[in-house]
């Protein structure tokens, strides 16, 4: 049976063969949504692995007979019952015989995917069924497929694998998940049973002989005994956060296994060349297997004097730099103090956490400048405070081009000064549009057809190969400062004109406008350990900048296989870079094929970084700050659990939303249009089960006078025209230009023709607009309990359902209560609730049926300040922050409520 939390109601991606349901039918297995599965884990998690069975409605429990897996042969109920040859079409991949290589396949329940890579690979593949004495057989290798259940029920399969590694000619043999137990209980070791298993798509596994991390999809509830394994034997892989095993080898023979799933599918592929590296033993069964297991094996270097470091902040808050920089700078002071050092900061905003110079019972920098963060006063500083190190990726683009300055003339390498994290290299490869096209050429990856160009002439040159429409893009540029869609050759030229008074270098791309636009935030370490931590997608196509579109994590509308390409992609381009520390890299996704651009890596910190970190849980600055220092992340410890590895890809069992806040009204003749150059001014982030339910409470933190997914009195169309001029030219208010449109009857398709918003998105939108419609039919005295719960479910606020029903917010709410719904509060603990966490970082929902956590303990409730606006800003954070700090001095427990992802105050430590 299926078990998930929501149900896709319009499924709508441009590779569907068929929906999730039509698949369940055609399959005969039965599934229920709308189930707390948050709490359905931690009851695992508490009780360990259980029985269950799902009951239809108006059923006797005893109707459906229970079933107890762990008393069946499970692999002998999905393996095959004959033989079967596969042969690949690929070129053939020969063996000493001259011919094509064969490759024996224990089924015990073998994933396609696995099928399909050896395949790939120019050999053919004889799968036997699980019980099949193979020891009349000829092949060059065997291999041990995955299959559920306990390995004791295979006793067949164990005795012809220890007939066969009793052979001095036993060919290479390779087993993956269950075949890593099948082949260790025929070696002589034991297996037990794990509490409730490892499962899932982010199981951090170590090399215990090159100590790299890798990231595994696993699902097994059994586990072998590594203590206990025989002698010739050694364990070659374990679980970073249980410490089971996941994989053993010989220690003379080429054979090896892996607990994991290297084939992914889906998942992370990362372990994939365990598959060529049992096909290069097939070619030559005497190459050891040591040497290539230890490629990559890092050797500290010899360890430089470091007693001070120099952070440089971000200065003055603007628009694209704002008090993100501050949450960053805060938690590398407190990284940085936490490993010993002296930190000297240079920020001269007076209203930013990080400059207090009295930590509050935090820790705080020992020196603080407020001062400009300019090569020349910097240089003062350096030469009084003499720092042996320095950080540019937490002071943003200031910072970052800052220290770019400071390499290039000469000041570090004069003072002794070595940059921490990436390299000043690193950073320029990333800002020189150039240098950036080339480095992925280099490794095969690539941005959109573009130019970059020193000079007008080059650009005009360059627009004339690209055409119309094209993109201008700035180097060492802010939230898109200077960058625009150009329609036509006179505003090209007037616009490189202005472009080229405020930067050294533009660039010339092709316009993608229309293509999605997804961003991962990946670390990596100075030993190469790298993951993404999170990744997001925009609500608007590509041509509106990420600080000025709704932002949704973890995307929604990718499937595996996209997902796990830009991954990949990601991992690959940030290794090259040679990034250490933190960066986020940018892609645009063609919505109607697999084609994909690079569109920017950022070598630092960034807004969406901060978004990133408060959305999982996952504290990417301080991390950052360790790795800058040297540190390895599988040494890490995850700060939310205290219990797992750093070096892990958090679990979202919720939906992230990000809707910007701009003040254009404020300003008189301003247009209030949207595009590349970043207009907003703050952004609130919104949590809930659902993404209706956070994008509702999201549109509702902007402003208090937006109630959420409904027209709104800002936006007026008074013609048909007007309104589709509205869905195409992308503005502040297009949200409730969209909500108009469909209260006036526009479809889904018409709607996502003129704003090329995936229709899965419109789709989540006309629900909510049809859950509108039928509270309209309603008054306080016949609205259904059952329709209330669905309307709060979906991000309905009382005051919506009041207007709606003619009544009044607290009218409904009295009604809400007395009907029993009320919200849960959940906590965000990067783990899904597999692991129990130690922190309370909270969220409420309706779209639950239990709290996470008892409330015994009083507390002082600290309010926060909400969207930065004009007014309003980052001296209010320092306020909340300060009194937190204070009460917590003072002995008294705080509990801060606030929704500004960028801010010192929602850091939940």
């Amino acid at each position: 049976a299926l078990i998930v939390a929501e149900s896709p109601h319009a499924p709508c991606h441009w590779n569907l063969t068929h929906t999730l349901s039509d698949w369940l039918k055609q399959h005969n297995v039965p599934g229920i949504y709308g189930i707390d599965t948050r709490a359905l884990t931690k009851h695992i998690r508490e009780q360990g692995a259980m029985l269950g069975k799902i009951v239809p409605a108006g059923a006797a429990e005893s109707s459906v007979p229970q079933v107890n897996p762990n008393d069946l042969n499970l692999v002998a109920e999905v393996s095959l019952k004959e033989p079967r040859l596969f042969v690949s079409h690929a070129p053939p991949r020969q063996g000493k015989d001259g011919k094509r290589m064969r490759i024996l396949a224990i089924d015990c329940g073998i994933k396609a995917n696995i099928i399909r890579y050896f395949m790939s690979k120019g050999v053919e593949l004889l799968l036997v069924p699980w019980e099949y004495d193979f020891s009349g057989e000829a092949f060059d290798g065997l291999f041990i497929s995955n299959g559920p259940g306990d390995p004791t029920q295979c006793q067949k399969t164990i005795g012809h694998l220890r007939a066969l590694i009793e052979r001095a000619d036993a060919p290479p043999v390779f087993g993956i998940c269950l075949g890593n137990q099948l082949l260790g209980r025929a070696a002589g070791a034991t297996t037990y049973k794990l509490p409730f298993g490892n499962r899932g798509q982010n199981q951090p596994v170590v090399n215990l002989l090159s100590k790299r991390c890798f990231i595994t999809p696993q699902n097994h509830g059994y586990a072998l005994d590594a203590d206990k394994l025989p002698e010739g034997w050694m364990p070659i892989f374990e679980n970073r956060n249980d410490g089971s095993n996941e994989g053993i080898m010989h220690k003379e023979r080429p054979w090896i296994t892996a607990q994991f799933h290297p084939e992914a599918k889906s998942g992370p592929s990362d372990t994939a060349f365990l598959f060529d590296l049992f096909l290069e033993a097939m070619g030559n069964p005497a190459l050891p297997l040591t040497p290539a297991l230890e490629r990559g094996k890092y050797a500290a270097p010899e360890p430089k004097p470091l007693s001070k470091v120099l952070l440089l902040g971000s200065g003055g808050l603007s628009i694209g730099q704002a008090g993100e920089f501050d949450y960053s700078g805060g938690q590398a002071i407190k990284a940085l103090k936490e490993a010993g050092l002296q930190v000297v900061l240079i920020n001269p905003n007076i209203a930013s956490v990080q400059t207090n110079t009295e930590g509050q019972g935090q820790l705080a920098a020992d020196q603080v400048y407020l001062m400009p963060v300019t090569p020349d006063t910097v240089e003062t500083i350096i030469e009084r405070e003499r720092p042996e190190g320095i950080i540019l990726s937490m002071g943003g683009q200031t910072g970052l081009n800052c220290g770019v300055a400071l390499e290039k003339s000469g000041v570090l390498e004069k003072y002794g000064v070595r940059v921490l994290g990436t390299s000043v290299a690193a950073i320029e490869a990333t800002e020189d549009r150039g240098i950036f096209s080339d480095k992925l050429n280099e490794i095969g990856e690539r941005i959109a057809p573009s130019f970059a160009c020193d000079t007008l002439d080059e650009a005009l040159e360059a627009s004339k190969t690209i055409g119309f429409p094209c993109m201008v893009r700035c180097a060492f540029a802010l939230g898109g400062l200077g960058s625009a869609l150009i329609d036509t050759e006179e505003k090209f030229e007037a616009h490189c004109r202005e472009a080229f008074a405020s930067t050294p270098q533009v660039l010339v791309e092709k316009s993608l406008k229309g293509w999605k636009e997804v961003e991962y935030e990946v670390v990596r370490d100075v030993a190469d350990n790298c993951i993404t931590v999170c990744n997001m997608e925009n609500f608007d196509p590509l041509g509106i900048h990420t600080g000025d579109s709704i932002v949704v994590a973890p995307s929604q509308t990718l499937s595996n296989a996209e997902y796990m390409k830009l991954r990949s992609v990601a991992i690959k381009v940030a290794r090259h870079l040679g990034i250490v520390g933190e960066c986020n890299i940018q892609y645009a996704l063609d919505p109607h094929s697999n084609d994909y651009c690079i569109i920017e890596v950022n070598p630092r910190l960034s807004r969406s970084s901060a978004l990133a970190s408060k959305a999982t849980g996952y504290p990417l600055a301080s991390v950052a700050a360790k790795l800058a220092l040297g540190n390895l992340l599988p040494d890490l410890t995850n700060s939310v659990t205290l219990s797992t590895t750093a070096c892990f890809e958090p679990s979202l069992d919720y939906v992230v939303t990000k809707v910007p806040r701009w003040d254009l009204s404020k300003f008189d003749r301003v247009s209030r249009e949207i595009g590349s150059a970043m207009k907003s001014v703050g952004e609130v982030m919104a949590i809930g089960r659902t993404w209706e339910e956070s994008l509702q409470k999201a549109l509702r933190m902007t402003d208090p006078a937006i109630a959420g997914y409904q027209p709104h009195d800002e936006f007026v169309a008074e013609s048909e025209e007007e309104l589709n001029r509205s869905l195409q030219v992308p503005t502040d208010t297009r949200i409730y230009a969209i909500a108009e449109a469909m209260k006036r009857g526009y479809s889904v398709d018409r709607i996502q023709s003129l704003t090329a918003i995936d229709p899965w998105f419109l789709w989540k939108l006309k629900r909510i607009n049809d859950m509108g419609q039928i509270l309209s039919e309603y008054t306080p005295k016949t609205l259904p309990a059952g329709t209330v719960l669905q309307a709060k479910k979906s991000g309905f606020s009382d005051a919506q359902v009041a207007k709606l029903t003619g009544s009044t917010e607290l009218e409904i709410r009295a009604l809400r209560k007395a009907m029993g719904v009320t919200p849960f509060v959940k906590q965000i603990d990067t783990m899904a609730a597999e692991f129990p966490a130690a922190t309370n970082y909270l969220y409420m929902t309706y779209n639950g049926d239990e709290h996470d956590l008892d409330f015994e303990d009083k507390g002082t409730m600290v309010i926060g300040s909400g969207v930065y606006r004009i007014g309003s800003s980052v001296e209010f954070d320092w306020c909340a922050v300060s009194c937190i700090r204070t009460l917590r001095k003072l002995g008294h427990r705080a509990i801060m409520v606030n929704f500004n992802p960028e801010t010192v105050s929602t850091d939940y430590d």
